[in-house]
């Protein structure tokens, strides 16, 4: 079975999943600048060491509630 999580979504052309495939982590980030990447990863740390590298807080600043609303979608999965 496959659980899906929602992690943003703008649009159809910004958004972000992540697909529980087993013991596997499926992302897909889909963006009107680069298309469509998927990367796998086995663990829920991996992943979450990727989204703090993806999204900075330090990027946010200004914008905390964001950054806050990402971080929790990913530990919610």
């Amino acid at each position: 079975m496959i659980k899906k999580h929602e992690i943003y979504k703008k649009d159809n052309w910004n958004m972000m999943t992540v697909e529980v495939q087993g013991k596997y982590l499926v992302l897909r980030e889909i963006s009107d600048q680069w298309g469509e990447e998927t990367q796998t990863f086995l663990s829920r740390p991996a992943l979450m060491n990727w989204a703090n590298n993806r999204f900075p807080k330090e990027e946010y600043i200004g914008n905390e509630d964001e950054w806050r609303t990402i971080i929790a979608a990913f530990k919610g999965v």
